[in-house]
């Protein structure tokens, strides 16, 4: 199991310390992965150039409607600059500033783009149970997959019933599952009313009850020869990750 932690580019400094706090409560990482978020000024690969003196192996998101019409990547510089050699195509949410330029692509027009003009590149595309159900889901992963997709990360699972389903269903192909933790009454109406997840009912908005799943995730995870992603989003790091690969 390759094991990946999401990290936020806040800026050079924080995102410094959260990787070596990262790496603290968790030697086991392989690879950071880093979205690409338009209020913070550093971009992901810029990050990935960040934290490959902690870790070498960094997974910048990258946001297809950013991508301006053309052959070449306009990051592709900074890419190889970061060493990086593998990245995650999402197809971006429209910014809140309206000056930021977007355009009409799908992630499947920017896989395709990046396997023809930079096939050096391994691309992976993203894979989300909630958004439109599993049939359409399906049928995505199928474009995707034709577009030159390499694998997939997915939304984080918060039932286990459901990542077995979903393991299933994309057996043979080469996934990230996602855990994160889901703190207070907010940030589970906030999964809820933005991600359209549906919890299960014994779910507990609690550090005990989102580190055992994290554990049994982990667990089933591994043991159906998958990786796996973290993104412990405003949570303490080491509260979180400290211990959990431990049976």
């Amino acid at each position: 199991m390759r094991l990946s932690v999401e990290l936020v580019p806040r800026g050079t400094a924080e995102l410094q310390t959260d990787a070596s706090s990262v790496l603290a409560a968790l030697p086991d990482v392989d690879v950071f992965n880093i979205p690409d978020l338009m209020r913070f000024p550093l971009r992901s690969w810029e990050a990935c150039a960040v934290t490959r003196p902690l870790l070498a192996a960094g997974i910048p998101h990258i946001r297809a409607i950013d991508i301006p019409p053309g052959a070449a990547l306009p990051m592709a510089a900074g890419l190889k600059a970061a060493g990086v050699s593998e990245v995650l195509v999402v197809r971006g949410d429209p910014p809140h500033d309206l000056s930021h330029q977007t355009w009409p692509n799908t992630s499947e027009d920017i896989i395709r783009r990046i396997k023809r003009h930079h096939p050096e590149l391994r691309v992976y595309a993203a894979f989300d149970p909630y958004r439109l159900g599993l049939r359409d889901e399906l049928i995505g992963v199928m474009r995707k997959l034709d577009a030159g997709a390499d694998g997939f990360f997915t939304q984080p699972f918060f039932d286990l019933r459901l990542l077995e389903m979903c393991m299933e269903m994309l057996a043979g192909q080469t996934v990230y599952w996602g855990v994160a933790p889901v703190l207070g009454a907010r940030a589970k109406a906030y999964w809820e009313t933005t991600n359209r997840v549906v919890f299960p009912a014994d779910f507990a908005p609690e550090m005990a009850w989102n580190r055992n799943f994290a554990r049994a995730a982990l667990r089933m995870i591994r043991a159906g020869g998958g990786n796996a992603y973290l993104m412990p989003i405003r949570v303490d790091l080491a509260s979180y990750l400290q211990g959990l690969l431990e049976t």
